[in-house]
């Protein structure tokens, strides 16, 4: 039986399409607008065709001529329209109002379900989207209206498997019947930090070079560094001369800026900042450094051996991997799709 057919919108460098991939779907198409990350996902879906452009340049029709698709013949319409414009984390918890253009783009992806008609939809986000006025009103009125049925709901990545605590909406909405989403694992399959990382040698000669790519700091945050308590430990441990004036506040925010990760514990959120120790809790539990990039992608489930372009140095790596949806969140999702397309094939 053929694998089952997924496009892949705002494709990124390619968390999703991997984590449909190893679900069992052929990823027949991905598009993305941003070169890097085109680059990046070429070099791990070199069977995957991918639009490089703006998708407002692209229509629907354009890719059922191209992949050869009749409307309503597509399995899964998947995508992860540009989240920054619902972030918390941009509107500093809710206390300020950002004007952002990437929401709407929520509306592309289903401009693209209206032409395409696929059989089932997959859409991830932050969950601030989820009571957003574009979906409650918009979208999710709109695809009933087209026949599809299905609930968003909110997930932490790591009730899948993936180190890391990650909150995201997963909606699935589909025409051929209720979906009903994975289930997590027990606590006991839970992955941790020290699954995910400890096997690494230190960086430096490894031969990987997103894991022995150097980091640049200055004596004195290194010596900050050095003094944060192993395993876990905080910068509120700090002497106060090591402390910055803005940390001391007992209000200041971020709170986990130079924290070390605990072994033992999931990941905090990997962001596009993920190696850089004043964006986060991104210090290695053990060693006096920021996690690596090759860290840092495991910590987003991404396989030991993807690759990430460097043309545009650390941060821009950093950046791709912070941004990416978790493959190992979508897996166990995408699976319970196939089992529905499956089931309604043979029915």
């Amino acid at each position: 039986m053929p694998k089952p057919k997924a496009i892949d919108l705002f494709c990124g460098c390619g968390g999703l399409t991997q984590g449909l991939r190893d679900a069992g779907f052929y990823v027949i198409a991905g598009v993305e607008n941003s070169p890097l990350a085109v680059k990046t996902f070429r070099a791990n879906h070199k069977k995957t065709k991918v639009w490089s452009m703006d998708i407002r340049d692209l229509t629907p029709e354009m890719l059922l001529e191209y992949h050869g698709l009749r409307q309503g013949e597509l399995d899964l319409l998947a995508g992860c329209p540009p989240c920054q414009g619902f972030s918390s984390i941009r509107r500093l918890n809710g206390k300020r109002r950002i004007v952002d253009d990437r929401k709407d783009l929520v509306f592309e992806f289903i401009r693209f379900v209206e032409g395409l008609l696929p059989k089932v939809i997959m859409m991830e986000n932050v969950p601030r989207l989820a009571e957003d006025h574009r979906m409650v009103r918009g979208v999710r009125p709109f695809l009933r209206k087209l026949g599809y049925v299905g609930q968003p709901a909110i997930f932490n990545a790591a009730d899948f498997g993936v180190p890391q605590r990650r909150q995201r909406m997963i909606y699935i909405a589909s025409r051929i019947g209720p979906i009903s989403y994975a289930s997590a694992l027990p606590c006991k399959k839970r992955k941790n930090v020290r699954d995910a990382i400890s096997l690494l040698n230190p960086p430096g000669n490894t031969d990987d070079v997103l894991h022995d790519f150097p980091e640049k700091r200055s004596r004195e945050v290194l010596e900050i560094i050095n003094l944060i308590p192993r395993d876990g430990g905080s910068r509120r441990k700090l002497p106060k001369e090591f402390q910055l004036a803005c940390h001391l506040k007992q209000d200041s925010g971020f709170k986990d800026v130079y924290g070390r990760m605990a072994w033992l514990e999931v990941a905090p959120t990997i962001t596009g900042g993920c190696t850089n120790p004043s964006k986060g809790r991104f210090l290695h539990p053990e060693q006096n450094r920021a996690i690596t990039l090759r860290e840092a992608a495991l910590l987003q489930s991404f396989p030991p051996e993807y690759l990430f372009s460097l043309a545009s140095g650390k941060e821009g790596a950093s950046l791709m991997i912070g941004n990416a949806f978790p493959p190992g969140l979508a897996t166990p999702h995408a699976k319970k799709i196939i089992e529905a397309l499956t089931n309604a094939n043979t029915n």
